[in-house]
């Protein structure tokens, strides 16, 4: 029967917390370094735009904790600005994916939790990790078509997002001039060429006439759909390893 009463130091508090989460995790603590601001390293890592962001962006932190998976799974916890207050608690950024593969990808913003490491870890069960497990499949699945491009510069990927077929701006002028001859717009905004419309069909006629004129170019063309997302509350089956530094967002 959990401790009514627990040690709420930090240290203490991320350990049992650790020991409540599903699956086996360590609890590393990161104590004061004598007034030398290393603590950096662990909060630039924090996957957070939101309360927590904002907290580190008001106070230098000087000892924390992270928690930490056997498949990468990443969490800082850090005091309230106020000790005593409670803790707050962010997933980190997997450091193997690259920073343009967070593009577009709403962070799994953070938690400000009592002193209870119980209901802590309830929360970041329920509703922490969910999100981070939709964020996370999200940055992959973007730093898998980034590494198909890198691989293969001949090759355009059209994704289906929200009714739209997009193709990231291409670096060559004569496949820029194909894609709007083919019916494409410039988004300025994404960066990206998007062929709108209401008929399905008719989208996917221009996209086979692009890839008839890309195809003369020597570029081929992959149509993509985007990658299924988690239903929130689910675990998948198997998450893999955990960017945005808490002043900016990936």
């Amino acid at each position: 029967m959990p401790d009514p009463t627990p040690d709420t130091g930090l240290g203490s508090f991320a350990a049992v917390l650790a020991g409540e989460l599903p699956g086996d995790w360590t609890s590393t603590y990161h104590p004061r370094r004598g007034g030398l601001n290393v603590h950096h390293v662990l909060t630039d890592r924090v996957w957070d735009m939101n309360d927590v962001a904002e907290a580190l962006a008001k106070h230098t932190v000087d000892h924390c904790a992270v928690l930490a998976r056997h498949d990468g799974t990443r969490l800082f916890v850090a005091e309230q600005l106020d000790p005593g207050e409670g803790y707050l608690i962010a997933a980190m950024a997997p450091d193997e994916v690259p920073d343009k593969a967070f593009s577009g990808v709403r962070e799994p913003d953070g938690l400000v939790v009592e002193a209870d490491p119980f209901s802590a870890a309830a929360d970041v069960t329920l509703d922490l990790l969910p999100r981070y497990y939709v964020a996370l499949a999200q940055a992959r699945g973007n730093a898998d078509e980034l590494a198909l491009r890198q691989t293969d510069p001949r090759r355009v990927v059209m994704t289906w997002s929200d009714g739209s077929l997009v193709v990231d701006k291409p670096d060559r002028l004569d496949v820029a001039r194909v894609l709007t001859e083919s019916g494409f717009a410039f988004d300025p905004d994404r960066d990206a060429f998007v062929l709108s419309g209401d008929d399905t069909n008719e989208q996917a006629a221009s996209a086979r006439a692009a890839g008839a004129r890309l195809s003369t170019l020597g570029v081929s063309v992959q149509l993509r759909h985007p990658q299924a997302r988690p239903a929130l509350g689910t675990t998948p089956a198997a998450p893999s390893p955990t960017v945005a530094s808490p002043h900016r967002s990936r």
